[in-house]
């Protein structure tokens, strides 16, 4: 690709003439370009078009756009004000396209769209096109969920739904009579029968399919975005009856064919309130300097047999989500708490992964396969801790005759880790946090939790086994899942090189050839820095989402050339099925037959495994931020020391040190008339040059919390200290009272979508950062 402005150029103009054909001569004309310079590249770079299949060739030497390109489709975000923007190109090339209020045809949030193009962007003014939509390929809401009313104007329905989901928020949502009869009160879900439409474009009809609860029980918020998230809670009879069939024990007939290593000094390492314990690990130093890692993880696929009940629930699910105060998991608790939790003293079988390893990191030698084994001790990472890093005699002596493996797990942890940094691997801040909640389930602290040496100990090898087995897959050519993640596009690695020369940092280096190295060498020249939030921020607004895949693709964070999931298989379908393909390998051979029975399955799996993984994520975001705003709701009126962690045209992000998120609403920055300068993300005073950016310090007092939109606004306490700055332009004072930025002014109609940012609006909803539950590994 020669040029993206000029294909930009080239596909909008075609776009709004589909059915003909043009000549170079035509093309030039229409898009001003002149001269023979300006003909030239044209030529090449309709050739490349070509070849990319975005236009065709006529017989007579024409050109005109190719059918695939003339119905576009992609996925509609809807504004609440009525406009929407349609994501069409899956590689962020293309900026989205501006659809008006007029032309939706009624589309909702999320629902994949066909558009035709009604104005061809401007690449030279980084402006999208403006279309509208054509079709509604497929809805993206198929139920809703909320409290059940009944009120003197439901035009003869049973009664109305109270969304409060913000993108639908704003429709009336009616009840049929088919179906459930709820009571006024109790929270429901409710499958859509009628979309907005010409007739009704405010509304949608539904039938009552479940009572959840009472709008006034425990947990029934966390219950609601379950539901609302359409993740499975109850697990069907027949998966329960399979799971009560599977024997509390290991039987001798299942340890045939398997490894003893109940010698071994096996260990958990896991939090404290974890039940299901999936892996253990052991390590000692051979003669040679070398170390053995043995990484045993229980055998899940063992019990869950392929297409049994078990496993359509399981591959269902995904993977377990992990709510604040519940779990809902992929498998019966049964299994996962029981026979496929590697309990202390309890013989179990697993699928180990043993790896000799230098000094220097490198895993020389390795063997996978099937095991029977036995923990020797449930440990904790509280407890490891006070061994490793308190040195707590006390600890010491309970754990004595282990002590000296932990030191050289402690010490094989420095080898690994400084193995990972030299090849470059991206070592964000991974501050979490944790919400304390009473025993009806409100949020009553928010902590942080800190990570300790045994809780990245354990992320070591667990990264080393997942790199191991799947390197063996890629070097044995058979068909295997692996968890990807692709090096980022190089139009947003140009745009974040050229955000960073705002704090004088140059990066050498192609965009098109981003190694992961110099996106570590970045992070270390801004560490400690003010400057340090706003480049992680746009940093990760830069990279891809890890996903899995059928190919090997590397993992461009980890730094890695092989990666898969292989460690978790209790909460995390991918590890096993990658468990069933390490067994069939190994029952079957690698041959033409064996290859052939997964290889057109695995692309489906992995796809699938992927949407349920960001269908979780997306439940435990929400459920994050809900709860922090129920939290932040009894402090109304105090005020907080804490950071802008985002700008925008519209306001001031805030963090508290905790990771509560907030909006200052530039309606309320009444001490000056606040201009957005894109080049430093900053808000700047008109008149003060008072500046706001990402990374600084500054006082803030809680002025309103809305629990049900997940939103805290926050007022800045005093204003007269915030730095002053140079950025906007100086104007002499007639030029002031011209014109400029209006406060909150505006939609960007170029703005792109990125599954890898928090979905901000100007409607000030607060954004958190997602908290893991303690019972979870790494999600790399």
């Amino acid at each position: 690709m020669q040029d993206k402005t000029l294909q930009q150029d080239l596909l909008g103009y075609l776009r709004l003439h589909p059915a003909e054909n043009f000549s170079v001569e035509q093309l030039s004309d229409a898009l001003h370009y002149h001269g023979a310079a300006a003909f030239k590249i044209i030529v090449q770079e309709l050739a490349q078009m070509e070849r990319d299949g975005l236009v065709q060739v006529t017989t007579q030497g024409n050109f005109q756009l190719d059918p695939s390109q003339r119905v576009l489709t992609g996925v509609f975000h809807a504004n609440d004000k009525g406009f929407g923007f349609v994501a069409y190109d899956e590689n962020k090339v293309e900026p989205d396209a501006y659809i008006a209020p007029d032309h939706t045809m009624n589309a909702l949030n999320g629902d994949l769209v066909e558009i035709e193009v009604l104005r061809p962007g401007d690449a030279k003014k980084d402006q999208g096109p403006e279309g509208k939509v054509t079709k509604i390929v497929e809805h993206h809401y198929e139920q809703v969920v909320g409290e059940f009313q009944v009120t003197d104007d439901d035009h003869g329905y049973l009664g109305r739904i109270r969304l409060t989901d913000k993108k639908i928020m704003k429709y009336d949502f009616f009840v049929t009579n088919v179906g459930l009869h709820p009571t006024p009160g109790e929270v429901i879900t409710a499958e859509i029968t009628e979309y907005p439409n010409a007739e009704h474009p405010n509304a949608m009809v539904g039938i009552a399919k479940q009572v959840i609860g009472s709008v006034d029980d425990p947990g029934i918020d966390i219950l609601s975005i379950v539901y609302a998230h359409e993740i499975p809670v109850e697990f069907p009879q027949d998966v329960i009856e399979e799971a009560d069939a599977i024997p509390d024990h290991v039987t001798e007939e299942e340890t045939a064919g398997r490894e003893d290593i109940t010698d071994q000094t096996l260990v958990t390492i896991d939090g404290e309130s974890s039940k299901d314990l999936d892996d253990a690990v052991t390590v000692w130093k051979l003669p040679n300097g070398n170390y053995h890692l043995g990484v045993h993880i229980a055998d899940v696929s063992h019990y869950v047999k392929e297409n049994s009940p078990l496993d359509k629930e399981a591959y269902k699910r995904g993977t377990s989500t992990y709510l604040t105060d519940r779990v809902i998991p992929m498998l019966p608790r049964r299994l996962s708490n029981g026979i496929c939790s590697l309990n202390e003293g309890q013989l179990r079988l697993c699928m180990s992964c043993e790896m000799e390893i230098d000094p220097s990191g490198n895993v020389i030698k390795e063997r996978i396969h099937p095991s029977v084994m036995r923990s020797k001790a449930r440990m904790t990472y509280t407890a490891v801790n006070k061994i490793l890093e308190a040195h707590d005699p006390e600890t010491m002596k309970q754990y004595e005759e282990l002590v000296p493996m932990f030191e050289d797990m402690g010490d094989l942890h420095r080898i690994l880790y400084k193995h990972r940094k030299k090849r470059g691997a991206i070592d964000f801040d991974d501050t979490e946090a944790e919400i304390i909640v009473d025993k009806d389930g409100h949020a009553i602290d928010v902590q942080l939790r800190t990570r300790g040496l045994a809780e990245r100990m354990i992320e070591s090898f667990m990264l080393a086994a997942n790199e191991t087995v799947a390197q063996h897959a890629f070097e044995k050519n058979v068909p295997f899942i692996y968890r990807i993640h692709e090096t980022p596009d190089a139009d947003r690695v140009k745009s974040f090189f050229e955000f960073l020369t705002a704090f004088g940092i140059n990066v050498k280096g192609d965009p098109s050839h981003l190694k992961p190295k110099t996106l570590q060498n970045i992070l270390k020249q801004v560490a400690g820095k003010p400057e340090e939030a706003a480049v992680q921020v746009m940093m990760l607004r830069s990279l891809k989402q890890a996903r899995y895949a059928d190919q090997s693709l590397g993992h461009f964070g980890l730094g890695a050339e092989f990666y898969t999931h292989f460690t978790s298989p209790i909460r995390r379908y991918p590890d096993t099925m990658v468990h069933r393909l390490i067994h069939w390998y190994e029952d079957n051979g690698i041959n033409q037959k064996s290859k052939e029975k997964y290889a057109d399955l695995l692309d489906e799996i992995a796809s699938h495994s992927s949407t349920c993984e960001r269908r979780s994520i997306d439940a435990e975001r929400d459920t994050n931020s809900m709860k922090m705003a129920e939290y932040m709701a009894d402090h109304v009126g105090e005020e907080f020391d804490a950071v802008v962690s985002s700008v925008m045209k519209f306001g001031l992000f805030i963090e508290l040190p905790n990771t509560i998120e907030g909006l200052v609403h530039i309606s309320r920055m009444k001490d000056d008339y606040y201009e957005y300068v894109e080049k430093y993300m900053a808000l700047v005073g008109r008149n003060t040059r008072r500046t706001y950016r990402i990374g600084q310090p500054i006082r803030v007092k809680v002025i309103h919390v809305d629990k049900e939109q997940s939103q805290i606004d926050f007022d800045i306490v005093n204003p007269q200290d915030a730095p002053k700055s140079e950025y906007l332009p100086k104007r002499d004072n007639r030029q002031r009272d011209r014109g400029g930025n209006h406060r909150g002014s505006g939609n960007n109609r170029n703005r792109r979508h990125s599954s890898n940012t928090h979905s901000r609006n100007n409607g000030g909803r607060s954004t958190t950062k997602p908290t893991n539950n303690s019972n979870q590994r790494s999600s790399h």
